[in-house]
């Protein structure tokens, strides 16, 4: 079993994902967890992503995975533990939809597993995302081609990368920001809405509407590229 800090381009897989992103990376379901207030209690539910994908194998696994990361002094031991760990790799640190959060991916031969940690009190103090390793790192070296964004004869206009945004503005004016989510070469999500990139431009321009890039915004919390963590 490796762990290593999270990389900066697997942040948005610490969090649940669309049905058809969760499909892509081989979602097989989440767990959340608390310590409890006292920080010393151990209370979780699971979520089933692609129950199919749920098989022993990897019940076995997941098992042997969070049994090792509940032990004395590792990430899972208790709230008080997981601050601590935290503390040691502050690389881990990223900004989360609203306070710091740490991450941290375990990897197994079959399986990757990406926790999100928080040891608030108060607050649920982690979410393991397990994947099929192989589809999860297929897709995330995909999607660092950017999204592309083309007019309605297919010349590409800008990039955005995965998880950017864009500025929409209709014929009468209004101006609107989307998300948009990489799914393959010629798909993408813009918001809660499936494209394929030429029906996406084919569609504004026959409402009479425009589209730019959103520069990024920087990251309040700087992660340096991810490490193996010596334990």
């Amino acid at each position: 079993m490796e762990i290593r800090t999270i990389a900066p381009k697997e942040w948005k897989y610490a969090y649940s994902q669309s049905t058809q992103i969760a499909g892509q990376t081989g979602n097989i379901g989440h767990l959340r967890g608390d310590f409890a207030d006292s920080g010393y209690g151990f209370y979780t539910s699971w979520f089933d992503g692609r129950p199919q994908w749920k098989s022993e194998e990897f019940k076995n696994n997941f098992d042997e995975v969070i049994n090792a990361l509940r032990e004395d002094k590792e990430l899972l031991h208790n709230r008080y533990d997981m601050s601590a760990f935290a503390r040691r790799f502050p690389d881990s640190a990223f900004r989360g939809n609203y306070c710091t959060e740490y991450g941290f991916r375990v990897d197994t031969e079959k399986y990757a597993y990406l926790l999100r940690c928080n040891p608030t009190r108060g607050d649920y103090n982690f979410y393991c995302y397990c994947y099929v390793r192989e589809w999860l790192d297929k897709h995330i070296s995909n999607a660092e081609k950017g999204i592309r964004f083309v007019d309605s004869h297919y010349k590409e206009l800008f990039r955005i990368p995965d998880g950017g945004k864009i500025r929409i503005t209709t014929a009468w004016g209004e101006k609107s920001e989307r998300t948009c989510r990489y799914i393959d070469e010629y798909h993408t999500e813009v918001g809660n809405s499936l494209f394929h990139i030429c029906e996406f431009a084919e569609r504004m321009e026959r409402n009479g509407a425009t589209y730019e890039p959103i520069p990024a915004e920087p990251q309040a919390v700087k992660a340096p590229k991810p490490k193996n963590l010596e334990r």
